[in-house]
């Protein structure tokens, strides 16, 4: 399979965890669940559904995936710290305490996946665009060499 074709379908996997998990947050009370909440989740998901869709085959699009894949990853992180997300926490025995935990992993798993997706996509593309050749007088070389060079 193609690694921007990959690297879209797990951006968009991503980003469908990310909105399930954060409806569940605000659920539970751990966000407030206000304007700004919304205001956030929409632009981030706008830019990304850009790079993912519009931008997939670009630098910037890469770039775009690569800061959502690790914004990703930052996310089990902040739920881990502390008392975590197993028995000790607040969530246990709560209904959903499953989904919360997998959506969780999977964010993890899937949000480094991009990152490296993301990085060979970046190491692979050419370091700068071919200058278009400037419109000029002078014949160019092959048609010298097919006419001789008096012409």
């Amino acid at each position: 399979m193609k690694n921007s074709l990959m690297l879209t379908i797990t951006s968009l996997l991503l980003l469908l965890l990310l909105t399930f998990h954060l409806a569940d947050d605000i659920r539970r009370g751990f966000e407030p669940g206000g304007l700004s909440n919304l205001v956030v989740m929409v632009l981030i998901s706008v830019v990304w559904l850009c790079g993912a869709l519009l931008l997939s085959e670009r630098r910037s699009g890469h770039i775009i995936m690569l800061l959502g894949g690790l914004l990703a990853m930052f996310v089990p992180y902040v739920h881990m710290r502390g008392k975590g997300v197993g028995l000790a926490s607040r969530l246990a025995g709560t209904s959903g305490h499953f989904f919360f935990v997998w959506t969780l992993l999977a964010i993890g798993v899937i949000g480094l996946f991009s990152v490296i997706l993301s990085a060979r996509g970046l190491w692979s593309l050419p370091w700068r665009r071919p200058r278009s050749a400037p419109s000029s007088r002078l014949p160019s070389a092959s048609s010298v060499a097919q006419s001789g060079p008096l012409g």
